[in-house]
């Protein structure tokens, strides 16, 4: 075990051994009343793409009853399906729900599995040959139960009577009608792949014939060819209007792009006129952010639904070809005409806010009795707990926390008008965690949890700050900070509930011969901020060291700047400040 782990263990230890962990509440006064922000949605925070650290090639991402689920060719070999608390799945669960029978006409080249929950039930569309191209055809699984994480049952071919070459399809619902789409070949011959649509009378079946909407014409489309590709199909539906975004070029080439067919207001879509062809792609290879061959993207919301997300694969090279296929994910933009404005792909080192609401982890039914499973952690830690509860009582209710049938905590909950939120200390074993929360006497409710902590690699470095990887660190990055003056880490979008003090704690370790000296502050606030000594030590021992900065309720950055010697950064926790 390395120094870090042992130094985290060994606070779990005396936080259990105490049976009682400092809780902080946020007082139930008038002044931080009238601070409590009109919507609390979370911590914040930023990430910085890709999604994961495993190739995910064509990824279909859905959110539902807080989780978010994606699929993705794996090796084209089977149907794995990953879940998270949130759009970060680097620690996922991972689960091969389907694989195929041998020596069928679906045993080989798996391609592009869609996952998406219709009428009431999980259904998984994907493409699959007997190992010849020329065979290839869509296929659906439907799920066993309401857990898409389950058992899967083959429910056959899904085709239109021409019964051609086909890829990349799924289902289209719209005005309570669905209709199936997907990338085809008009004869039996690789020259090109169309874009068809068909209509469907249920999740299993087409029932009619399928229509041209869209041939690769544009040159774009046709760069890497031949063949020349349409394929990849996501359906984007915003304010009463539906598009169908498509990839297009060669996949394998770094051309590969986006391009988007838009449907004429309360047209009918099986007639192809009614469907206008972007001319140029929404999102294209970026040679300066080093972002190649876009592609094959679904779209999902925020956690709290007010947003849309783009998830597309993405290489890191022109040459990468089919390999180092990646999920990355940014937010859909806008303007005032309707028109989508995605921008440009973003680079591997752009800090993004994280979606709206993510973080905050609801519980199944607020009660006084609540559990939350698929809490994760790549290292055995103490971390801060955030508490959302409700308490209407003239009294304090104790609430006792625990995590994987420990008690780590033993929280007082004061009465308080409305929302409530209380901060704590608790002891998370590496990988997957359930934390428990009891309150004594049945009274009041427990609504949400959060783990108010923010990794140093997925904030923005400065010209003083380089983000690096290391195994020794919480979520496998950290920040090296170097000596001088200037901005070297700024952590954006720091939200709290309610203004003022907090207690800010770095890891950070200090290996460079003599003590390191760093500035902190909060930006915006009007204060001169602190500073931290790290005295020095040894490599990859992470200790902890704390300030308090004033913060305003809603959002923050927090900037890291004028080390006097080298520091590297693995992570920073926020909590309520105990003289609150």
């Amino acid at each position: 075990m390395n120094p870090k782990h042992w130094a985290v263990l060994a606070a779990a230890v005396l936080l259990v051994g105490a049976a009682v962990i400092g809780v902080w509440v946020l007082k139930d006064s008038a002044k931080d009343e009238k601070e409590i922000t009109a919507h609390y949605n979370g911590h914040g925070g930023t990430f910085k793409n890709t999604l994961a650290e495993i190739d995910t090639p064509d990824p279909s991402v859905i959110y539902k009853d807080g989780y978010y689920y994606m699929t993705f060719t794996h090796n084209g070999a089977d149907i794995m399906v990953m879940k998270s608390r949130t759009m970060d799945f680097k620690q996922a669960e991972r689960k091969v729900v389907w694989y195929p029978d041998i020596g069928t006409r679906y045993s080989a080249e798996l391609w592009a599995p869609e996952m998406q929950f219709l009428q009431g039930k999980w259904y998984i569309y994907f493409a699959a040959d007997d190992g010849l191209n020329e065979n290839h055809r869509m296929f659906v699984l439907e799920a066993d139960t309401d857990d898409p994480m389950g058992s899967y049952t083959f429910k056959g071919q899904i085709t239109d009577d021409t019964n051609k070459w086909a890829i990349d399809g799924l289902a289209m619902e719209l005005n309570d009608k669905l209709y199936f789409v997907w990338s085809g070949w008009e004869s039996d011959i690789n020259i090109q792949q169309n874009t068809y649509i068909a209509p469907m009378s249920d999740p299993l079946t087409i029932s009619g014939p399928r229509v041209l909407l869209s041939e690769p014409d544009l040159e774009w489309e046709r760069a890497g060819g031949p063949p020349f590709i349409n394929e990849g199909h996501s359906i984007l539906h915003h304010n009463g209007q539906v598009h169908i975004v498509y990839s297009g070029a060669g996949s394998w080439t770094p051309f590969y792009a986006l391009g988007m067919l838009t449907l004429k207001e309360c047209a009918d879509p099986l007639v192809a006129l009614n469907w206008t062809k972007a001319q140029e792609p929404i999102l294209k290879m970026d040679e300066v952010a080093g972002v190649y061959g876009p592609g094959h993207n679904s779209f999902v919301t925020s956690p709290d639904g007010t947003e849309q997300w783009i998830v597309y694969h993405a290489t890191t090279a022109p040459t990468d070809g089919w390999g180092n296929r990646k999920a990355r994910a940014q937010k859909l933009v806008w303007d005032k005409a309707g028109n989508l404005q995605i921008g440009k792909p973003l680079s591997l080192d752009t800090a993004i806010e994280v979606p709206a609401g993510t973080g905050v982890f609801k519980a199944d039914a607020a009660s006084a009795d609540v559990s939350f499973d698929l809490i994760p952690s790549t290292i055995q830690t103490t971390a801060p707990l955030l508490i959302h509860y409700q308490n209407g009582t003239e009294d304090k209710v104790r609430a006792k926390v625990s995590v994987n049938g420990e008690q780590t905590a033993d929280a007082e909950l004061p009465k308080v008008l409305g929302a409530g939120y209380a901060y704590t200390d608790i002891a998370l074993a590496a990988g997957m965690n359930e934390i428990h929360i009891t309150m004594d006497g049945g009274q009041g409710r427990i609504e949400a949890i959060e783990l108010p902590r923010y990794e140093a690699e997925y904030a923005a470095a400065g010209t003083q700050g380089e983000a690096e990887e290391n195994l020794f660190s919480s979520a496998g990055g950290k920040v090296v900070i170097a000596t001088g003056e200037g901005e070297a880490l700024r952590f954006a979008n720091i939200q709290v509930p309610v203004s003022g003090a907090y207690e800010i704690r770095l890891a950070a370790a200090n290996f460079s011969g003599s003590d390191a000296e760093l500035q902190i502050r909060a930006d915006g606030i009007g204060s001169k901020g602190s500073s931290i000594v790290f005295p020095n030590g040894k490599r990859n021992n992470y200790q902890t060291h704390s300030v308090t900065l004033q913060l305003k309720a809603g959002k923050n950055a927090i900037i890291l700047e004028n080390a006097t010697s080298e520091v590297h950064v693995d992570y920073m926790d926020i909590l309520r400040s105990s003289t609150q």
